[in-house]
């Protein structure tokens, strides 16, 4: 018998009225980040209601996700609308409510989604793949600490920049190299490329060697695949980098790359991020 996969039933959304976009859905104990969901699964279940949709043209191409607030444990509404199609891109927005004290719905999530009938055209790479050891030869991270459930479902190997093993306030650098793939055996798609987009802790606690309170406001993340190309990735493992760039006033930014083991590069990401003393 075949056991559904653990991101599957967190991504399940179930439709109310799918020809009017709106979804429903249930978050999940097995992706939850502290105070609410990873922030990634919430990314990939904003996508997935777009993927979802009946009236979806091609594939994504880009994703922004703004995190209102966080979303509470329990059920959630999704509406994905189509606010334009072209001849070859579609633009949508996605929201993700809840019901407050009152019974009235309360936005947790706004999101923009970008899908593209992509054409045969030239190609090619301007950014390659860092040259790093290889992930059999690494050792997987450690279960992260209590409440941060998500982390136990991802096979994450540090190349380098893992995180400060003494909190000394002594970070010099925000670059991470890692290899990372979902922890139970599971073929790549949108959904999980937007997650693992996702997947790395806090910049400013590796610039700083300092664990301060964090929290993505928004994150951008543009495909450069398509789902011939991850079928040939298949379950394996994705480089993925990140860096930040400038920490000013309560705020940071992180830029990251995901790559297959061939060296493909598969999604950018950047994101803006808050920080507390």
């Amino acid at each position: 018998m075949t056991t559904e996969h653990v991101f599957d039933k967190a991504l399940a959304l179930q439709h109310s009225d799918i020809r009017a976009g709106h979804f429903t859905g249930m978050t999940s104990p097995d992706y939850w980040n502290m105070v609410g969901p990873f922030g990634g699964m919430t990314a990939a279940i904003a996508l997935q209601a777009v993927l979802q949709h009946p009236d979806l043209l091609g594939a994504p191409i880009a994703l922004t996700v703004n995190f209102a607030a966080a979303i509470e444990a329990g059920a959630f509404d999704v509406q994905a609308t189509p606010v334009r199609t072209n001849r070859s891109t579609q633009h949508w927005t996605v929201q993700i409510t809840q019901a407050g004290i009152d019974g009235a719905p309360q936005m947790t999530t706004i999101a923009t989604v970008v899908t593209a009938a992509r054409r045969d055209t030239w190609g090619t790479a301007d950014l390659a793949m860092p040259e790093v050891a290889r992930p059999d030869t690494l050792v997987r991270m450690e279960a992260a600490r209590a409440g941060v459930a998500w982390f136990a479902q991802y096979d994450m190997r540090p190349v380098s920049g893992a995180p400060p093993s003494t909190w000394d306030g002594g970070g010099d650098h925000s670059q991470t190299r890692l290899w990372v793939r979902d922890a139970q055996a599971r073929a790549l798609d949108f959904p999980s490329l937007a997650a693992m987009s996702d997947v790395f802790f806090p910049r400013v606690w590796l610039r700083r060697a300092k664990p301060v309170p964090a929290g993505t406001v928004s994150i951008t993340t543009y495909f450069h695949t398509d789902a011939a190309q991850m079928a040939e990735v298949g379950s394996g493992y994705l480089l993925a980098c990140a860096a930040g760039q400038q920490f000013r006033n309560g705020f940071f930014d992180q830029s990251a790359q995901l790559w297959s083991e061939a060296g493909v590069l598969l999604a950018t990401s950047n994101q803006i991020v808050y920080f507390k003393e």
